[in-house]
């Protein structure tokens, strides 16, 4: 008896396309290989992304979701002191695009140029890594650990301050000597300028 074929769902497209994109890079990656990949006709994935544009965006949103979701613990768990939160999260960033960039540099070029196509899905990340750290500043500055007028400008700020660690574009430097003590300098700079 044969085996029954796996549901199409969103989330084995999203996985196919990811594989399709390492193999062929998204200049030459279509919808035809990625239904071929999955063995469906390629009308059956845009049922579920009625374009190639919005299968493009959706495993953008993918990759980036997979850093946001590892840094939302950090900045819910309440019951850690600010500082040490807002230490852990900004290492834990930096950990994470290092690892994406350094583990698979094929997808990491591929996601660079879909990033770039998607300037909504990055504008989205880029508010929620922002949110989660307004909720750390916000937090310290309530027990009295930071001081910050308003925690969200804080936060940008922090984020801004600290681009040179987690924007894609600094991707080559990440592995340079010396990089980890520049990061730890950088931090505690702005550590310091939130401290009360």
């Amino acid at each position: 008896m044969p085996p029954t074929p796996q549901t199409l769902t969103a989330e084995r497209i999203l996985e196919a396309t990811e594989e399709v994109l390492r193999r062929h890079g998204p200049a030459k990656a279509t919808v035809v290989d990625v239904a071929r990949a999955l063995g469906v006709s390629h009308g059956s994935v845009y049922r579920h992304f009625r374009t190639k544009a919005a299968l493009r965006e959706a495993v953008t949103k993918r990759w980036l979701d997979r850093t946001t979701e590892v840094l939302a613990g950090l900045a819910a768990d309440a019951e850690r002191d600010p500082e040490a939160r807002l230490r852990d999260w900004c290492t834990a960033l930096f950990a994470a695009k290092r690892r994406k960039a350094g583990a698979d540099p094929e997808l990491f070029a591929t996601y660079s140029v879909l990033v770039a196509e998607s300037g909504q899905v990055v504008s989205e990340h880029i508010t929620e890594l922002t949110t989660q750290l307004t909720r750390i500043v916000q937090d310290g500055t309530q027990t009295g650990t930071f001081t910050a007028r308003d925690p969200a400008v804080a936060a940008r700020a922090l984020f801004q301050a600290t681009g040179r660690f987690h924007d894609p574009c600094y991707a080559g430097e990440w592995e340079q000597p010396g990089v980890e003590e520049e990061f730890e300098a950088v931090l505690d700079l702005v550590v310091r300028g939130l401290r009360a």
